[in-house]
Order: C-alpha cells, then structure tokens, then sequence
C-alpha cells in the first residue's frame, strides 16, 4: 500500500503543479487579452477624433471656397465682369512693373 500511497500523492503533486502553471498562462492571457482591448479601444477613439477633424476641416474649407467665390464675384448677377475688372487691374499693375524693370533696354542706362 505504501507504494500506491506514494505514487498516489507524485500524481497529485504533478497535477497540482501543471494545475498551477494553467493557471499561470490563464492569467497570462487574461492580461494579454485585456491590453489587446485597450488597445483596440484607444485606436477606435484616435480614429473617431481623426474622422470629426477631418469633417470639421472639410467644413471650414467647403465654407472658405464658398466666401471666396462670392467675394470674387464667381457667383451671383454680373461675377463675370467684376472679375474681368479684377484681372485688368491685376495686369495694368504686372505691365508697369514690367516696363519699369525693362526701361534700361529702350532709354539707356543713365550709369553708364
């Protein structure tokens, strides 16, 4: 009887100790299971964050296109002719500053 007695509580000890190292990895993957949902948790408000910025950006450019295009006169009664008169302006200007770079060719260096 001793001998089963002994073999009896090596059994035991063996299950005990595998007992203990299932528990052991459970408690591993418990926590490995529970930063994977943090994880995915703090991804999924990162994105929600990232998406409202994104629309809030696309609004505030949607509503700047739109002021742009009523103060330029593309929009409205007669938003042709005022931006033909913008791009007349703009060009008197760019030809002046032309002929004021280009005078030395027709008139001659006063320098030299």
């Amino acid at each position: 009887m001793s001998s089963s007695r002994s073999t009896e509580t090596t059994y035991e000890s063996q299950n005990d100790q595998r007992l203990d190292e299932l528990h052991s990895k459970i408690r591993t993957l418990r926590g490995v299971t529970t930063d994977i949902y943090d994880d995915a948790e703090h991804q999924n408000l990162t994105l929600d964050d990232t998406g409202n910025a994104f629309s809030s950006i696309s609004s505030q450019l949607s509503h700047s296109s739109r002021r742009a295009a009523q103060a330029f006169g593309f929009v409205g009664a007669g938003g042709v002719r005022q931006t033909r008169i913008i791009m007349y302006v703009v060009g008197g200007f760019l030809a002046l500053w032309l002929l004021w770079r280009t005078k030395g060719l027709w008139w001659g260096s006063s320098g030299e």
